[in-house]
C-alpha cells in the first residue's frame, strides 16, 4: 500500500508570522557574521557606514627658485618678491634693474615691484606651487595732499583686493625703497578721504588671507 505524507498546513496565526519574522532575523545575523569574518580574514574593516575621506592631498615644494635672467645681467640686481604658496606668502628671488632699487624715490621702487607681482610666475616657479594674486593692471601712485609722506595709494581699495593680494604688496614692498622704516608700508586706495593705514609684514600678514582687511594700523 503507497504511504501518503500529509504536510502541516501553513502556521497563520499572529504566533506563526512571529516565529517566521525571528527565523529571518536569525537568517540575516549570521550572514552578516560570515561576511563580517570574511572582510576580517582579509584584512579589512568592516563598517556599516561608508566613510568618505576627500580627495588625496596636494602637496607642492614651495622650493625657492633661482633667479634667472636672460643674457647680460650687467646692471640688475636680486630682490625678493612674495608671492603664495601652500596657503602663505613666500619670497621668491627676482632680477630687476639695480638702479631702480637703489635710488631713494619710492613711486619708482613701488611701480618696478608691482610690475613683478602683476607678472605670470615663471616655470621654475609654477614648479615649485607659486602663484600670484595681484591683478593685472593694478596701479600704484604716490601720496595724496594730507598724506604721510610715506604713502603710496593703489587705484583699487585694498579692502576689495584678492585675499592674499595685501600680503603680496606689503611684503615686496617692505625692506626696499618702496616701504617705510620698520619693515612697514603705508597703503591706501583711490579714496583720498579714506586715512592711508601703515602695515608690517608680519606672520599674520604672511599667513592670514585678509590680513589687509584687519592688520593695518592708522598712519601718522
Amino acid at each position: 500500500m503507497r504511504r501518503t505524507t500529509t504536510r502541516p498546513a501553513h502556521d497563520t496565526t499572529a504566533a506563526g508570522a512571529a516565529s517566521r519574522a525571528v527565523r529571518r532575523a536569525l537568517r540575516l545575523t549570521l550572514g552578516l557574521a560570515v561576511l563580517g569574518g570574511a572582510a576580517a580574514g582579509c584584512g579589512i574593516r568592516a563598517t556599516a557606514v561608508p566613510v568618505d575621506a576627500g580627495p588625496a592631498p596636494t602637496r607642492v615644494s614651495c622650493a625657492l627658485p633661482r633667479a634667472t635672467a636672460p643674457g647680460d645681467t650687467s646692471g640688475l640686481t636680486s630682490v625678493e618678491v612674495y608671492l603664495v604658496c601652500s596657503q602663505r606668502v613666500s619670497p621668491v628671488q627676482r632680477a630687476v634693474p639695480e638702479k631702480a632699487l637703489n635710488q631713494s624715490d619710492r613711486l619708482t621702487a613701488a611701480q618696478l615691484l608691482l610690475a613683478e607681482l602683476e607678472r605670470k610666475p615663471d616655470q621654475a616657479e609654477e614648479k615649485g606651487g607659486f602663484a600670484t594674486e595681484v591683478p593685472g593692471g593694478l596701479q600704484v601712485v604716490g601720496p595724496a595732499t594730507g598724506d604721510p609722506a610715506a604713502t603710496l595709494r593703489l587705484d583699487q581699495d585694498p579692502d576689495d583686493l584678492p585675499s592674499y593680494a595685501m600680503g603680496q604688496l606689503v611684503c615686496t614692498f617692505a625692506g626696499t625703497p618702496a616701504g617705510d622704516t620698520g619693515r612697514t608700508v603705508v597703503l591706501g586706495g583711490p579714496d583720498t578721504h579714506v586715512p592711508p593705514r601703515r602695515y608690517t609684514c608680519d606672520e599674520t600678514m604672511r599667513t592670514v588671507p585678509d590680513a589687509g582687511t584687519t592688520a593695518g594700523k592708522p598712519a601718522s
